[in-house]
């Protein structure tokens, strides 16, 4: 994968994310609506290739307004990973050497691996999840739009606590999957469904487009550096 097709293909899954993000908020306050419109345009722009340098310094101009409006990143992760990319994306398309270019791509590859690693790594030294406590109270006592039967899986415990650590192990070996082509391909199309799952199961939908956005960066980086 070329760096240019790498640097593309993120843009484009990011317009995605950001044009769903956006719509979200247009039937919100006017403050919000006169935030957001002009994102929603800016992602359709992206998504289409227009002046993307100019395009995307808009975007990050936005996304301060944003973060001011709501005084930090008010979804939490997601929001986070967005602004990362976003901001690798503008670097890589402003800076005027291709090797910075790559330096700026590189490490929105490294970030994505730090964060997978890390939130196994935070759930395998915490004893509710390594007992499949944690699922356990997500299915039983959680806010988001889990169905009744769903909760019923709260009465298998050991199938909770299987998934746990399924979850888990998978987290904390995604840096192994940079090692082979084949494993990383196979453990992006995994970590794809797991953000699928959850944003059918939990209706957290805005992880699944936001780091999908990462994953060219990571298959263009081990093409590069890994023989």
């Amino acid at each position: 994968m070329t760096l240019d097709l790498a640097l593309r293909a993120t843009e484009i899954l990011l317009a995605l994310a950001f044009l769903q993000q956006s719509a979200e908020h247009l039937a919100g306050f006017r403050e919000e609506r006169g935030l957001f419109g002009p994102r929603l345009l800016l992602s359709a722009l992206l998504l289409l290739g227009v002046a993307t340098p100019w395009v995307l310094l808009g975007l990050v101009l936005l996304a301060l307004l944003i973060l001011r409006r709501f005084q930090g990143p008010y979804n939490g992760g997601s929001d986070k990973m967005g602004l990362l990319i976003l901001c690798c994306l503008t670097a890589a398309r402003w800076l005027p050497q291709e090797h910075w270019q790559e330096y700026a791509l590189a490490y929105l590859a490294g970030q994505l691996v730090i964060c997978y690693f890390m939130s196994g790594q935070v759930k395998i030294v915490n004893p509710e999840w390594r007992s499949g406590r944690a699922l356990q109270d997500v299915f039983r006592f959680s806010a988001y739009p889990v169905s009744e039967d769903l909760r019923r899986l709260v009465d298998r415990p050991w199938l909770l606590w299987g998934m746990g650590w399924a979850v888990i192990l998978f987290e904390v070996m995604f840096p192994l999957a940079l090692f082979s082509r084949e494993a990383l391909v196979l453990a992006l199309c995994i970590a794809a469904l797991f953000h699928l799952a959850n944003a059918c199961l939990f209706g957290l939908n805005r992880f699944f487009w936001v780091w999908l956005a990462a994953y060219p960066s990571l298959l263009w980086l081990q093409e590069r550096v890994i023989l």
